[in-house]
């Protein structure tokens, strides 16, 4: 009978060690998740099938100066969103790749995603530190349609880690926040990874502080899952 008290207080201590453990909740990783990034050959077509997928039309974003892009934007909450980007008729192609591989896609896709962050040449310098690069912090600007200008830094989209599913970083600074003038109705509720090598990806998100989760998968791949006019909707 002692025996049998002893062990059950080392299971209940071990209980409360678990749950004191200061790890993000599910709830605290979605505060980290700025935008979505859903990335189509054609902005319209982007547009027109998130609206099927989830009842909500996309507010139009604005245009991206030299890089031959565009958005329009769904609210995921107060302060994040999916930003569906696609090229931009009205400019000449840019002489770099469009960002996220939009030259190569042949259907809209989610292809990555942003996290916030205030320090960002720290991060940076942390992640080289564990053996990887996020790219170097730039600057980008767009007038949204009312004519406020949008600015902010971030670590460049074009350094792909991981396949996508590691973010780029991003600081909106004093600019409003694009989630607060997008179409609202929807919310993030999950998100979630799939990776051919997930532990080596788990870890290095973890390396700089995301929770992320990943599973083994046969390809790389992100699966956002939110509450719509349409009900509950996974987007990959």
């Amino acid at each position: 009978m002692t025996r049998l008290w002893i062990t059950f207080a080392a299971t209940l201590l071990s209980l409360i060690a678990v749950s004191n453990r200061s790890e993000p909740t599910g709830v605290e990783f979605l505060g980290r998740v700025d935008h979505l990034v859903y990335a189509t050959p054609d902005l319209s077509l982007g547009i027109e099938k998130l609206e099927t997928l989830l009842g909500v039309r996309a507010t139009p974003g604005g245009q991206h100066p030299g890089r031959g892009t565009r958005n329009a934007l769904i609210a995921l909450g107060p302060s994040s969103y999916i930003e569906i980007i696609g090229p931009d008729p009205e400019q000449p192609k840019p002489e770099r790749p469009r960002n996220f591989g939009i030259d190569d896609l042949r259907a809209p896709k989610l292809v990555t995603w942003a996290a916030n962050a205030s320090d960002l040449e720290r991060l940076a310098s942390e992640a080289a530190r564990q053996g990887f690069q996020l790219g170097q912090v730039r600057s980008g600007s767009r007038q949204r349609p009312d004519g406020v200008v949008l600015s902010w830094r971030l670590t460049d989209p074009l350094t792909v880690v991981a396949d996508g599913i590691l973010p780029f970083f991003i600081d909106w600074g004093n600019t409003p926040h694009p989630a607060r003038t997008a179409a609202p109705g929807v919310t993030l509720v999950d998100l979630r990874a799939e990776h051919p090598d997930a532990e080596r990806v788990q870890k290095m998100l973890g390396q700089i502080g995301l929770h992320l989760p990943v599973r083994p998968g046969p390809k790389p791949a992100l699966i956002a899952t939110m509450i719509s006019p349409r009900g509950r909707v996974e987007l990959q």
